[in-house]
């Protein structure tokens, strides 16, 4: 497993040892496979992720392919420039909302002028201060910034305190009659660190099996 900035059996070893419950849900689940998204660049993925908010999977990758087309010369994806270039309408046409039009325009306008940094240089940034620069683009939320640190950057510590799936995720499987408010589970979360990450893809897979709980 490549692309992480960490090593993966170091990062589970350490929560067997740190969450004894956490490590029965390990066993159970095996051995960590999360698999990172190739980016081609940072405007790239985000404009992806904006496409494919509150979509099924399929009719997202419709629109983004629609998208895609409008540009057949573009062999290593559309830029900034092409959708600054682009009438609304045609975006429109393509099946996207106006909101995201707008939020893709925005998140156009900012990377064309060096307001966000590249892929490389968020590399270098730490997970505060990128989430901090990514929610400044219009259509991307703390949610999204943390799914991009996690399955774009492969960081190791992210803990998505509103995703519903995880919360629901750790109420299966600590048994929990309620669903963990985000305080709750910043908590819980405490002894994960700092391969939180690597938690949260252990429980979102206790979701797709009948590995625990009732």
């Amino acid at each position: 497993m490549t692309g992480f900035g960490f090593q993966p059996r170091r990062a589970v070893n350490h929560l067997r040892a740190a969450d004894l419950a956490l490590a029965e849900i390990i066993d159970a689940v095996g051995p960590f496979r999360m698999e990172l998204k190739a980016s081609r660049s940072l405007f790239g993925a985000l404009a992806e992720a904006i496409v494919y908010q509150q979509l099924s999977n399929k009719a997202a990758a419709t629109i983004y392919g629609r998208v895609e087309a409008l540009y057949p010369r573009a062999t290593d994806g559309f830029t900034p420039r092409h959708i600054l270039r682009t009438p609304d309408e045609k975006l429109r046409g393509c099946g996207l909302s106006r909101a995201k039009v707008l939020a893709v325009q925005d998140l156009a306008r900012r990377v064309a002028s060096g307001e966000l940094p590249t892929l490389e240089q968020a590399q270098a940034l730490d997970d505060a201060m990128l989430i901090e620069r990514l929610v400044q683009v219009r259509g991307i939320g703390r949610w999204s910034a943390e799914m991009f640190l996690m399955f774009r950057l492969g960081r190791p510590d992210v803990l998505p305190l509103d995703d519903y799936s995880l919360r629901k995720a750790y109420a299966k499987a600590f048994r929990k009659r309620a669903l963990p408010s985000p305080q709750a589970l910043e908590k819980a979360g405490e002894k994960w660190r700092p391969y939180r990450t690597v938690a949260c893809w252990y429980l979102w897979r206790t979701l797709e099996t009948a590995l625990v709980g009732p």
